[in-house]
């Protein structure tokens, strides 16, 4: 890592303000291809992600996997009477996860010949950046910016997250213990993911959802097999529900509620969630200063090479709001980076151009989740003509050995081309499947050919196969 004297000087043909999955990916495709690069984290190499959020979260449900597996141990033939659980050491092992990725993303830097800088990064103007550090204040100058500086997560305006029993997801991976009940608010991938975690730990766990579906951005019927999963570990979901009022007590918090038909009532619990998503850190980077625009949410417009209204400052990640996840970050990041080289005459190769109806999307609870595209009544409303093929895995010899056939592969095809509008699975590791389709459809291929690609025997990728067969009406198992 390198102080700010000693960066003073130096013109460096990339900078990038944020070391998140968009960042660091961003400066070492930068570095591999020629450019002289600087990176400025305010906090850890890694990001959000790393440190607390995709990675140490997967470390929990690991954990959490472990104990839903233990407690069918009767359908394995093994019982036991002392079973204790220690949250504590699952929370340990999540930061020694996250420790060693970290220490990951900081050898990169090195081995890259990355500069980094420490500190507080604010746009003076469209070249430079001035960073406040541990050893004071100075400019980082640049002939490209990119911008990767991430999101927080929003709060309710009537309660302040406080860490002790008012959380944000960033908070909550900081606790080394359980309470003994949860409200969680926001039934997207990381409310879901925490209540599943918790659950399983033996919180008592609510989930309330403005929205009239839980897991709202998924297909209806992935939705469903959700519910049923939680609602069988005794959690209380409550969909279309609003929040008038929270607040902390004595003894936890009460969060009074309304449902579709303005009925109230008021929970109390231990701990309350705020998982209602994230806003992008736009504010106080100065935009204003270098010329750069947000739209009145706080995102940065950016186009099809993640270039802002100024043609060397670029946007990825979560500050432009094209789809927030990290994998989403990191391709931008990729794309920014490849796009100033080809400027600058180091990159001669294809330019891609993101297709966001191919990008992934995962919720890691159990049964897992995992989707792509355009859900049935989305592709319904666009005008399009469709087949619809599912198949369970009920009917999968893999998954009936795992004891874990929950769940199904829904393919949603346009019948006139064959064209993969959308793919939503839900069951065992299906977030493992999933890339499978995102091939295909970057590949422009149809749902004939992985039919008849040939998959292996036993395994749970035979579902996607079989779900293909039936786009023209051809299962061989069903």
């Amino acid at each position: 890592m390198s102080n700010l004297s000693q960066t003073a000087n130096d013109i460096f043909d990339v900078v990038v303000l944020g070391a998140g999955p968009g960042g660091y990916v961003a400066a070492i495709r930068a570095a591999q291809l020629g450019l002289k690069t600087a990176i400025i984290e305010r906090e850890h190499m890694g990001g959000v992600c790393l440190n607390w959020g995709c990675i140490p979260t997967k470390s929990l449900l690991r954990n959490a996997e472990v104990m839903h597996l233990l407690h069918q141990g009767k359908e394995y033939g093994f019982s036991f009477d002392n079973l204790s659980v220690n949250y504590a050491a699952a929370h340990k092992r999540s930061r020694e996860v996250s420790a060693r990725l970290v220490k990951g993303v900081t050898f990169l830097m090195r081995k890259n010949n990355i500069t980094v800088i420490m500190g507080e990064g604010k746009l003076k103007d469209a070249n430079t950046i001035t960073v406040t550090g541990k050893d004071g204040t100075s400019d980082v100058k640049g002939q490209n910016i990119i911008l990767a500086t991430g999101a927080r997560p929003f709060s309710l305006p009537m309660i302040k997250p406080d860490g002790q029993r008012v959380f944000t997801y960033r908070q909550l991976l900081d606790v080394t213990t359980a309470p003994k009940s949860m409200i969680v608010i926001g039934s997207g991938a990381i409310g879901m993911e925490f209540a599943y975690v918790f659950n399983a730990y033996g919180v008592e766990i609510t989930v309330i959802e403005a929205l009239p579906q839980i897991l709202p951005l998924e297909d209806p019927e992935v939705s469903q097999v959700v519910v049923r999963s939680f609602k069988r570990s005794g959690v209380n979901l409550l969909p279309a529900t609003k929040v008038e009022d929270a607040k902390v007590e004595a003894d936890g918090v009460s969060v009074t509620v309304a449902d579709a038909s303005g009925n109230k009532q008021t929970l109390k619990a231990d701990w309350l969630l705020m998982a209602m998503g994230v806003a992008p850190n736009t504010q106080g980077i100065g935009l204003d200063a270098a010329g750069v625009k947000a739209n009145e949410r706080g995102y940065i417009p950016v186009d099809g090479h993640m270039a802002t209204n100024l043609p060397n400052v670029y946007a990825i990640g979560d500050i432009n709001g094209l789809l927030r996840l990290a994998h989403v970050a990191s391709a931008q990041g990729v794309v920014a980076a490849e796009h100033i080289a080809s400027r600058m005459g180091k990159h001669a190769g294809h330019l891609a151009a993101l297709d966001y109806d191919a990008m992934p999307r995962c919720t890691y609870t159990h049964p897992q989740v995992a989707s792509m595209g355009l859900t049935e009544q989305q592709a319904k409303d666009k005008g399009y003509t469709l087949k619809v093929s599912k198949f369970p895995f009920q009917a999968n010899g893999k998954s009936l050995a795992l004891n874990n056939s929950e769940g199904f592969v829904k393919i949603i095809a346009d019948a006139k081309y064959g064209e993969i509008l959308g793919v939503h699975m839900v069951g065992p590791d299906v977030t493992e499947l999933l890339p499978e389709f995102v091939l295909a459809k970057t590949a422009e291929l149809t749902a004939n050919e992985i039919a008849h690609a040939v998959h292996a025997h036993p395994t749970l990728s035979e579902s996607l196969m079989e779900a293909a067969h039936g786009v023209e009406g051809n299962m061989i198992h069903l």
